[in-house]
């Protein structure tokens, strides 16, 4: 019998399994089984909408995957506002190399992002119920990833302080990100942004590439 979430893959388009493959090598299982939860129990728990099923793969998971050529080797990542794993396990199962801490104040997504961590038996991963302001003290991480949470003059004050004036805050967005970050311009100047650009990544994998906007502090 074929499992439901190689089943799910197979039906996808051929550059969308090729992608897949391309991102997660032998991980690919791994990959398969998130989605098989964010098709499923994503949708029961009310994490994601019905109408997202289709585009799980393309719109979410590898939109959110091919981020991880940005990031470097050993580095610590905090996921800031994680819902259900976006960009969070999608990064975390492509490099087991990388250590994530998501953080998510809402208890039902914690409970899901829990039980989703344990059945793919990622070991690279840690989840905080708390708002990213509550941890400031507390958390330190090289690098600051957010999708969907909130525009750059809001995101910047509740992700930078995380990275303790040194590392980078890569944000997903889509074309409003230069227009985002231009409006940012006196947010950027009081927490020290040392540069600030707007980066498509996947354009040789994905059919709409992602747009990340990146700021970097200190050295």
């Amino acid at each position: 019998m074929t499992d439901p979430a190689e089943a799910q893959l197979a039906r996808q388009e051929a550059w969308i399994v090729d992608a897949a493959e391309v991102i997660y090598g032998d991980r690919t299982d791994v990959a398969e089984r998130f989605v098989e939860h964010l098709v499923t129990t994503g949708i029961e728990w009310g994490l994601l909408g019905p109408r997202e099923i289709p585009k799980m793969w393309d719109r979410h998971v590898l939109n959110c995957a091919v981020v991880q050529e940005l990031i470097p080797g050993g580095a610590v990542i905090a996921d800031v506002g994680s819902g259900a794993g976006l960009p969070g396990l999608a990064l975390a199962i492509a490099r087991p190399d990388v250590q994530f801490v998501l953080i998510e104040p809402l208890e039902r997504r914690v409970d899901w992002l829990d039980m989703v961590i344990e059945d793919l038996g990622l070991d690279n991963v840690d989840v905080i119920r708390a708002r990213s302001e509550q941890v400031f003290d507390t958390v330190d991480v090289d690098i600051v990833t957010a999708r969907a949470v909130s525009a750059m003059k809001s995101l910047v004050p509740m992700t930078v302080p995380l990275l303790h004036g040194q590392g980078e805050l890569l944000a997903i967005k889509g074309k409003s990100a230069a227009a985002e970050i231009e409006k940012a311009d006196k947010v950027l100047r009081k927490f020290k942004t040392k540069k600030s650009e707007v980066l498509t990544v996947g354009e040789e994998l994905l059919e709409v590439p992602t747009t990340v906007a990146r700021l970097t502090y200190g050295s």
